[in-house]
């Protein structure tokens, strides 16, 4: 399989996750309400990281701006990790918490991918 492809495939698999854990941010469910808050965030923090991560998703998916994907994929990981210490900090480590692994590794090979064909040819 040709590395853009692969690249594509990990790509919309971790934008894919983190636009739907943005979603319910963005318009503030109960859901997302009762996580935020029970972690100790303030409320008006949960739109603010929805529409980060939401702006981090289309900065991934848009082929220009090689330093802003940067900064994306760093604002996105940030977020994976924090939302990842803030869970262990909180309610100590649960086997749950290994879930956390599957979309770091997805977005950790869409960013080895992105270097790879950038250094072959634009994306």
């Amino acid at each position: 399989m040709k590395a853009k492809s692969v690249y594509w495939i990990f790509t919309g698999l971790f934008t894919a996750f983190m636009t739907l854990s943005a979603i319910p941010d963005i318009i503030v469910t109960d859901e997302a309400l009762a996580f935020i808050t029970g972690l100790g965030y303030p409320k008006y923090f949960i739109p603010f990281i929805g529409v980060a991560k939401l702006l981090g998703c289309i900065a991934i998916v848009i082929p220009s701006f090689p330093r802003i994907k940067e900064w994306a994929y760093a604002g996105l990981f940030y977020d994976l990790i924090g939302a990842t210490y803030s869970q262990v900090a909180n309610s100590g480590f649960q086997s749950g918490i290994f879930f956390m692994l599957l979309p770091i590794g997805i977005g950790t090979l869409s960013y080895i991918y992105s270097h790879k064909i950038r250094s072959t040819s634009k994306i």
